[in-house]
């Protein structure tokens, strides 16, 4: 018997003994991250044993990858090894929805749909959409700082997130921020943590501020022949006294741009608000469109294949520009190019193409019009032999040792999720 699987053996032994040997169990080719086979998955049921584990596994030199529903697992650079897949299937609890407060204390391994679902009870919700609610959990979209298409309105997740419960690789529990909504003592590791796709630590458990769920919700959409002309109008909706939460741009070519906006509240308001657009959109006409609209940047991530999906970030009157970089041409091109972008100058670009090498040339074309905007751009996602020849990143500046040093200080055994972010961090 080799020393690796004598490891492994003994690592089954305390892991179960830690979590229960029916929480544990071997890993099947559907555990799989991007090809790279898993010993086993382990699903703890709190957070304590949640350090535990981070802290045995760290110890013994084995690596952990975090996951929730799973659905943005091929996010970020490839690993080369995955000893175990940590499950937060089993904290799925909303443990305090403080509805007079309008605060909600949730297990991270709880879905969307399942939280929503509780707050919907007491007319509230958690003013963030993001892609495939019924799988998507807490903790991942927390990991992931994904918002969705509500950020415009209510700000990005980790305006929504008034503190979190975390597990550390040294075996600790560390809680940051609170349950009230004016919170200012000490250091803000809530915000350290949102974003860091599970590489310092396991966040367990989280507290969100809540908004009330409207009476009412209309959506419109107008259609522009360029995108300078589509670009203008999203401009004067963001300089406009509207009340808006959503705004979005979606095209597929450059002579037929898709403006999309949505407003929220009683009846009355909302035909208020839709003279009001008319009067700014001037000759432009909106017409009432179905909400699905607002669900188009998750199908740019339906039967991925072989595309290239990618997350730019420009300043909102840069989204004409990014337009005019993606769509030089009306008509057929060697790539097919779709992008949903919001209000916010966060876009979403889907490459397809028949082979690989019109695909990383477009994206390197794609990477030149973004740093020339100075925005960032980042693929979220592409076949996993691509990975090899392409960061997914991109440029990263200075940022980055400071970065290190913060991976140093709370994974400095490179126990969770290693290589996968900013820098192979």
């Amino acid at each position: 018997m080799s020393q690796a699987q004598v490891q492994n053996n003994e690592a089954w032994m305390e892991l179960s003994a830690i979590i229960g040997p029916e929480h544990l169990r071997p890993a099947t080719p559907e555990d799989a991250v991007e090809a790279v086979q898993p010993i086993g998955v382990i699903s703890p049921g709190t957070a304590q044993e949640v350090a535990q584990v981070l802290h045995y596994c760290n110890s013994a030199g084995l690596t952990i990858i975090p996951r929730g529903g799973g659905t943005q697992l091929g996010l970020g650079n490839r690993l080369s090894k995955v000893d175990f897949v940590l499950s937060l299937e089993r904290l799925n609890r909303v443990i305090e929805h403080a509805w007079g407060d309008m605060t909600v204390t949730v297990e991270a391994g709880c879905t969307i749909d399942k939280l929503q679902g509780v707050l919907r009870e007491h007319g509230q919700q958690l003013g963030a959409d993001p892609m495939q609610p019924e799988r998507a959990t807490v903790g991942g979209v927390l990991a992931t700082a994904e918002s969705g298409t509500l950020r415009i309105r209510y700000g990005a997740i980790r305006d929504l997130v008034l503190g979190v419960e975390m597990a550390l690789p040294d075996g600790s529990v560390i809680k940051a921020g609170g349950k009230v909504v004016k919170n200012v003592a000490g250091y803000d590791l809530t915000k350290l943590a949102i974003g860091s796709l599970g590489t310092l630590g396991v966040i367990t458990r989280a507290v969100f501020r809540l908004h009330p769920i409207p009476v009412a919700t209309a959506s419109y959409v107008a259609t522009l022949p360029a995108a300078a002309e589509a670009s203008k109008l999203v401009l004067a909706v963001l300089d406009s006294h509207l009340v808006y939460t959503g705004l979005q741009i979606q095209a597929r070519r450059a002579d037929q741009i898709l403006v999309h906006v949505r407003f929220e509240g009683i009846p009355e308001s909302l035909l208020d608000q839709y003279a009001k657009l008319g009067r700014i959109a001037g000759a432009c006409k909106f017409v009432e469109c179905a909400g699905e609209v607002w669900s188009e940047r998750q199908k740019l991530f339906v039967n991925p294949g072989s595309s290239v999906i990618c997350k730019c970030c420009v300043l909102p009157s840069q989204i004409g520009s990014l337009c005019h970089a993606l769509f030089p041409q009306a008509g057929p091109a060697e790539v097919a190019t779709t992008l949903v972008a919001q209000g916010t100058g966060l876009a979403e670009v889907r490459l397809d193409a028949t082979g690989p090498k019109p695909l990383m040339t477009a994206l390197h074309d794609l990477r030149i019009a973004v740093d020339r905007l100075e925005g960032t751009i980042t693929v979220s996602q592409c076949p996993v032999a691509m990975k090899d020849e392409v960061d997914v990143w991109g440029t990263v500046k200075d940022a980055l040792p400071l970065m290190q040093r913060i991976k140093q200080k709370f994974d400095p055994g490179h126990t969770l999720n290693p290589g996968r972010f900013v820098g192979g961090i």
